[in-house]
C-alpha cells in the first residue's frame, strides 16, 4: 500500500527511522492528513470513483490546506514534509522519494506541466513552473523559482533558479530523500 511506503519515507525523514513509535507520531504530524487525502484521491481516481476522488479533494483542501490535482501520479514515498500552502496541479508526474516541504507550487504553464524524477526535494516556498523536468536526485532550494530542465543530481536555488552544485552519481548527500 502506497499509503504506508509514504509514511514510512516521513518517519525516517523526520525522526531517522521508521519503527513504530515513530510511525505513529508521524501520523500525528502536520502534513500526513494531506499525504492520506491525496493517496485516497488517486485510489479513487483509478476506480473511476469519481465522486469520491472529489471529495478526498476538497477534505485535503480544507484540513490539509493543500491543493493536489486528481490527475497527478506520484510514485511510493511521497512525503509532504508540511503540506500548508502546497499546490501540485494535475498533470504533474512524479516519480518515487519526492520530499515536497510547505508553499510548494508545481504547476502548469500553456498546458504543459512539470516532471519530477527519484529522490527529489523541493524546498519551501519553491515554484516549479512548465514543462520542465527535474532529474533524479536534485535539490530544489526555499523559495528558487524552476523554469528551466534541473540536471539529475544538481541543487538549484535563486530567481530564476540556476545551478548552485552538481553532484556526481554516487556521492552521498547527508539527508537526501
Amino acid at each position: 500500500m502506497l499509503f504506508v511506503e509514504d509514511v514510512k519515507a516521513k518517519a525516517r525523514w523526520c525522526y531517522g527511522d521508521d519503527r513504530p513509535g515513530n510511525i505513529l507520531k508521524t501520523l500525528l504530524t502536520d502534513g500526513t492528513f494531506a499525504m492520506a487525502c491525496y493517496r485516497a484521491m488517486q485510489w479513487s481516481q483509478r476506480r473511476r470513483l469519481a465522486p469520491l476522488a472529489m471529495l478526498f479533494n476538497k477534505l485535503n483542501a480544507f484540513f490539509g490546506q493543500c491543493i493536489i490535482g486528481r490527475g497527478a501520479e506520484f510514485g511510493p514515498c511521497f512525503v509532504l514534509i508540511h503540506s500548508q500552502g502546497v499546490v501540485i496541479n494535475g498533470s504533474v508526474r512524479g516519480g518515487a522519494h519526492v520530499h515536497v516541504e510547505h508553499q510548494v507550487t508545481i504547476g502548469a504553464e500553456k498546458y504543459t506541466s512539470p516532471v519530477v524524477g527519484d529522490h527529489v526535494f523541493i524546498g519551501a516556498g519553491a515554484k516549479v513552473i512548465g514543462a520542465v523536468k527535474l532529474g533524479d536526485h536534485c535539490r530544489v532550494g526555499a523559495n528558487a523559482v524552476v523554469v528551466h530542465d534541473v540536471p539529475a543530481g544538481a541543487t538549484v536555488g535563486g530567481i530564476p533558479a540556476r545551478i548552485l552544485r552538481q553532484r556526481t552519481p554516487g556521492e552521498d548527500t547527508p539527508g537526501e530523500p
